[in-house]
């Protein structure tokens, strides 16, 4: 008898447009300017429009991402107070985001992740990346990777695996 065949989800999400207008501020508590809030609603609403609704939401705990996360949830229906916070999504590396991946319950069939450039772009491109396809080349702000992962368990996740369902950003929509 074969194993069974199993498909988890995943959505790579970049926060939204954040402000740099407080040089006192410290990087991890810019806020989104007003282009990330209005934008962030916009890609909630086109997401919804698609039917998406994970099982779980991670985000990094900068208050630009988890202001992200939370304006996309209450646009998906997913419950803000259960938006689960990892400071390892805080300016992560590539491998640092799949780290995280992998700790998941394997009883999440998907998942949406919040974080920041360079990792993400560099997350999302080496997930995309392969002989057949070429790569995502740009990650802007509240740009959303949705791939289609033929793995049973999240501690199967790699990169190169999977398909790249959709790529969706701000003025793309």
């Amino acid at each position: 008898m074969g194993k069974v065949s199993t498909v988890k989800e995943l959505f790579v999400i970049r926060h939204a447009k954040s402000a740099w207008g407080d040089a006192g501020l410290d990087d991890h508590e810019r806020p989104l300017n007003q282009r990330g809030q209005r934008d962030a609603p916009r890609m909630g609403a086109a997401l919804a429009e698609r039917g998406v609704r994970p099982d779980v939401i991670v985000s990094s705990t900068a208050v630009r991402a988890i202001t992200t996360a939370r304006l996309i949830a209450k646009e998906i229906g997913f419950p803000e107070e259960s938006i689960l916070q990892r400071e390892a999504l805080y300016l992560p590396r590539p491998d640092e985001v799949l780290q995280v991946l992998r700790e998941l319950d394997e009883s999440l069939a998907s998942a949406m992740v919040f974080g920041h450039n360079p990792g993400f772009h560099e997350t999302a491109w080496q997930m995309a990346r392969r002989a057949d396809r070429a790569p995502l080349d740009q990650f802007p702000t509240c740009s959303v990777a949705w791939f289609k992962l033929p793995i049973e368990f999240w501690g199967e996740i790699d990169f190169g695996v999977g398909e790249l369902v959709e790529f969706l950003y701000p003025k793309g929509l």
